[in-house]
């Protein structure tokens, strides 16, 4: 009889408790046409909706409530992908692109480079908050965008009412290299070892926090390289660990699907489905979509606390207790219950991450000052310092 590890029994899942047997076995199980009656086919394993033919279903409240449901499955115990065909208007799609192309001009003419989380810097045009900019831009455009009420399915689907949608803009130019494969937010944008910091039942509950979307600004045959996915591999318990394996990573690049995609079709997809923007080998399309981020109304503090504000209100009663020998893991609890400790929301366009997926948080500006004995007004300039970067243009 195998002795569980102190992880295991800690309820820690460990990278070396990944087996790419283990998500061979969850990936051996077919999506099947018959569990999803709305759906027009499978295709590769994804589910897929004729979007004019749920427009005409889901007018009748009974017969929406039953079409969630059947897309939540898909999301989680089936292939973690469905497409809706035909999601948005060409006419739409195309005056919000007029938009978005603008945003890019002005931001690359202002000299700003956005960067990318699981590509080469340079290798995309990336427009973070792009939700806001269009709004601003072009409210019209905006309010015609997101009346669209498949989105509003598919986020009701998996996150339930009063869920939050963010958007990027992500073009992929011709010759840009795609991303690594990866697992998106919450879990999937930490380090493996931030991960592994996380007991397992918070590996299952990142998932439902946020439905992941793209919406095709153009028409992707599979050689301008739209996002190739795994499906079921959501399903995986490990897979946070796992991507960042190089035997995941290869299994991914020789087994992927890759379906294309024409202007207007949307993709929604499970956080924890493997995937990743694939290379653009075309001569001459600018593969543009608009990255869908929708969040759980649910993670959420209660009650709203000025943290800026504790934090240089008790900071120098920290310094005292360092300087009375109080141990860093007790100075850091209190850090913790005091300063903002998870490095989102943020402006991506000044916030960047720097070595690592998230950026600094303002815990660790804190115990930064702590480490370093700054004084209370030094420390009072590094957190004016970190808001501004942290708010809205």
């Amino acid at each position: 009889m195998t002795t569980p590890s102190p992880a295991a029994i800690a309820g820690r899942l460990r990278a070396e408790d990944c087996h790419l047997e283990d998500l061979l076995a969850v990936l051996a199980e077919p999506t099947e046409l018959s569990d999803y009656p709305h759906a027009s086919r499978v295709d590769q394993g994804v589910v897929v909706y004729a979007s004019d033919r749920l427009r005409g279903v889901i007018t009748d409240p009974a017969r929406r409530t039953e079409v969630e449901g059947e897309v939540a499955r898909a999301l989680s115990d089936g292939p973690g992908i469905v497409v809706f065909e035909g999601a948005f208007a060409p006419e739409v799609v195309d005056r919000t692109t007029s938009a978005f192309q603008q945003l890019i001009t002005d931001q690359n003419a202002s000299g700003v480079r956005a960067g990318d989380h699981f590509a080469k810097p340079g290798a995309n045009d990336r427009v973070w908050n792009a939700l806001e900019k269009l709004a601003v831009a072009d409210p019209e455009s905006f309010v015609d965008y997101y009346a669209n009420d498949l989105l509003a399915l598919a986020a009701s689907a998996w996150l339930g009412p009063a869920y939050q949608v963010t958007s990027q803009v992500n073009v992929v130019n011709p010759g840009g290299a795609g991303q690594t494969v990866h697992r998106d937010y919450h879990l999937g944008f930490q380090s493996p070892e931030v991960s592994a910091a996380y007991p397992a039942h918070v590996h299952a509950l990142s998932p439902v926090l946020t439905l992941q979307g793209a919406v095709a600004h153009c028409d992707m045959p599979v050689e301008t390289g739209p996002t190739l996915y795994l499906p079921h591999s959501q399903k995986y318990s490990h897979g946070y660990l796992a991507y960042w394996l190089p035997e995941f990573q290869d299994y991914f690049v020789q087994h992927h699907v890759q379906l294309p995609l024409t202007k207007g079709d949307a993709v929604f997809f499970n956080p924890a489905l493997f995937h990743a923007a694939g290379s653009n080998h075309s001569a001459g399309v600018h593969r543009m979509a608009n990255l869908l981020q929708v969040s759980s109304a649910f993670g959420r503090a209660m009650e709203t606390v000025d943290r800026t504000r504790v934090v240089l209100s008790v900071y120098p009663a920290l310094l005292a207790r360092k300087a009375i020998g109080a141990s860093r893991r007790d100075l850091a609890n209190a850090v913790a219950a005091s300063a903002e400790g998870y490095a989102f929301p943020t402006n991506l366009d000044r916030d960047q991450p720097v070595d690592g997926m998230s950026p600094r948080t303002q815990a660790q500006t804190v115990l930064d000052a702590l480490d370093a004995s700054a004084s209370p007004e030094e420390l009072g300039g590094q957190l004016a310092q970190q808001a501004w970067r942290t708010r809205s243009n």
